[in-house]
């Protein structure tokens, strides 16, 4: 990712694919709540970066003001398709009501604690079998070569297309979410996943299976069967929405077991504390900002919000806001009362939650079951990505 021209003012010039910004935004949240918690920038547009909890949580109940059909942190540069290949986007995260709450009802059943029951032991599995290629070697790359190998398998799964081609539908997703500012790879990534469901989409109208594809394929709505461009958006949204923020996660939570021994010790020595300790490493580590669009003029906590603007849903901030969090920059792996907003909030709270908290405790219970002691190794270059979804992407770690 290329480097942008330097930020002159956090308040009134942010950019938050800088790499101050990317590798540590912390201290740059902690300094906007007391001097600036709304900041704006006119880079890439007009946008405003909400910083506190009540802020972000009032915008994203707000869909009278606040739209979700642009839901891209950074806005697309380039040309724009004659038509859209999917003129429904992503359903239900890149829609408004009706559209949004009948498509999100659809997809709920998949992500109920009962049907994420069931993928367990296939996570289980695969992350001993991961463990297994590198535990010998006594070093690893716990993003590259685990933590990304994990959701992009386990989605695979519940669409019902091949695990061999985890690399490639990885490489999709990271153009379309990582590589903002390169408007060809953005194209390249959308395209292939579009294509590659038009494809699938035909294939499970002959052959159907017991996949999430072909049941959206089955379902009706006022007599007739859904849109396939709506079963496409479903099934491409799946894919994004899965793997890079929850690979993110993990990744994040590995790197603070990495560097935070007495917490690493405390997971492998009580297990009741995990259901408390699985929630805190996603509201310190919080991968996800969303976008809203200003629909029509509004005064917001005293900022001029113009139709058109977009609005950073800065969940992560949001997660570090001590007026909500005691020791809010501080990792509590038994913190009592947490009301974090890493998935969301309002009516585009994320519905596969369930699937997420269930990925990322298992790989973590996997990784210290086989190797409990380890660290960044000495040599290690900790590269993120950030911009929509934050996260660690290469993560060198030695272990005995």
């Amino acid at each position: 990712m290329a480097q942008t021209q330097p930020v002159s003012s956090w308040a009134t010039d942010f950019d938050v694919l800088d790499r101050e910004y990317v590798s540590s935004p912390f201290e740059i949240w902690d300094e906007l709540r007391q001097k600036c918690p709304i900041a704006q920038t006119d880079r890439r547009g007009r946008n405003w970066l909400p910083t506190r909890y009540e802020d972000v949580t009032a915008i994203a109940h707000d869909i009278g003001h606040f739209s979700s059909l642009e839901v891209a942190v950074i806005p697309f540069e380039g040309e724009e398709p004659d038509e859209p290949v999917l003129p429904y986007g992503l359903p239900p995260i890149s829609s408004d009501p009706p559209l949004h709450t009948w498509t999100r009802r659809l997809l709920l059943p998949w992500f109920s604690h009962r049907r994420v029951a069931g993928y367990e032991e296939l996570t289980r599995n695969l992350c001993r079998r991961l463990i297994a290629g590198f535990a010998d070697a006594g070093r690893a790359d716990a993003a590259a070569g685990y933590a990304q190998q994990i959701p992009v398998r386990v989605i695979a799964h519940i669409l019902g297309v091949p695990e061999d081609l985890s690399d490639t539908f990885t490489e999709w997703v990271r153009d379309v979410l990582e590589f903002a500012d390169d408007a060809e790879r953005r194209i390249h990534g959308m395209e292939s996943l579009v294509n590659y469901f038009v494809a699938e989409v035909g294939r499970r109208k002959e052959e159907p299976g017991d996949d999430l594809i072909s049941e959206l394929l089955q379902v009706e709505m006022d007599g007739k069967p859904l849109e396939e461009s709506i079963v496409m958006g479903a099934a491409a949204l799946v894919l994004i929405a899965g793997i890079d923020t929850t690979w993110s996660a993990i990744g994040s939570s590995l790197w603070h077991l990495a560097t935070h021994p007495d917490d690493r010790r405390r997971l492998i020595e009580d297990t009741e504390v995990w259901p408390l300790a699985i929630e805190e490493l996603l509201r310190a580590y919080s991968p996800v900002t969303m976008a809203r669009i200003v629909t029509k003029d509004v005064e917001f906590a005293g900022c001029p919000m113009k139709s058109g603007d977009r609005v950073l849903m800065n969940f992560p901030a949001a997660n570090r806001d001590p007026e909500v969090f005691e020791n809010a920059d501080t990792v509590v792996i038994d913190r009592m009362h947490n009301r974090h907003v890493a998935f969301g909030s309002g009516i585009h709270r994320c519905a596969g939650s369930n699937l997420a908290r269930m990925e990322l405790r298992v790989a973590l219970e996997e990784w210290l079951s086989a190797i409990p002691d380890f660290r960044l190794a000495e040599d290690a270059e900790v590269t993120w990505a950030g911009g929509q979804v934050r996260g660690p992407r290469q993560l060198p770690v030695v272990f005995p």
